[in-house]
């Protein structure tokens, strides 16, 4: 079933997601509804806040992007991305590897149509979570797939990727910032 992704603006995006405390029926519905509503909206990631559920879990399908590479050590050993995917991550944990940094555009599902040039993450990532059956999961990943956790994770603690813009990139989309926040904001008070 297709999820309603909502836009900056939504008090949603601003909330830490609540831990999950065991994987439900309910939460497996979910998980395959959000890889659904990504997949429609042709993105390669979407976290719990974006669908109005304030809650630790995101997912992430990164088999359609060849132009930016991605590395993955499935549990200590070399893995195929495409094999992994779509990936539905639970209560993550995401540290850093080493001090390497990586800068790179960055768009948001939540916010159509901006997008940032110049967003500098850590390079590489360790990930620990639950998959969608409650089963302990650990990764470490490079590239687009350490961007793309890194966002996704951000998104679960409350946080955006503008608030990770430069601030010449933060004043060039101010105006549609504002606008795009007004017309959410409007449209929760009207009950659309």
């Amino acid at each position: 079933m297709l999820l309603n992704v909502v836009n900056y603006g939504h008090p949603v995006l601003r909330q830490r997601g609540v831990r999950i405390e065991a994987v439900t029926p309910e939460i497996r519905s979910l998980a395959a509804n959000m890889i659904e509503t990504m997949h429609a909206a042709q993105g390669i990631g979407l976290a719990g806040q974006q669908v109005a559920q304030a809650l630790q879990i995101f997912v992430l399908d990164l088999r359609e992007v060849t132009d930016r590479p991605s590395t993955l050590e499935w549990e200590g050993e070399p893995a195929d991305i495409a094999d992994r995917m779509p990936l539905v991550l639970i209560n993550p944990e995401v540290t850093p590897l080493n001090g390497a940094t990586d800068t790179g555009p960055e768009g948001c599902l939540s916010f159509p149509e901006i997008f940032a040039e110049q967003i500098t993450r850590p390079a590489s990532v360790r990930v620990s979570a639950w998959n969608e059956r409650g089963e302990t999961i650990r990764f470490a990943c490079g590239g687009l797939l350490a961007r793309a956790v890194q966002h996704e994770h951000d998104h679960v603690r409350g946080i955006l990727f503008i608030d990770r813009m430069t601030s010449a990139e933060r004043r060039k989309w101010q105006p549609d910032l504002d606008a795009l926040q007004d017309a959410t904001r409007a449209a929760l008070r009207t009950g659309r």
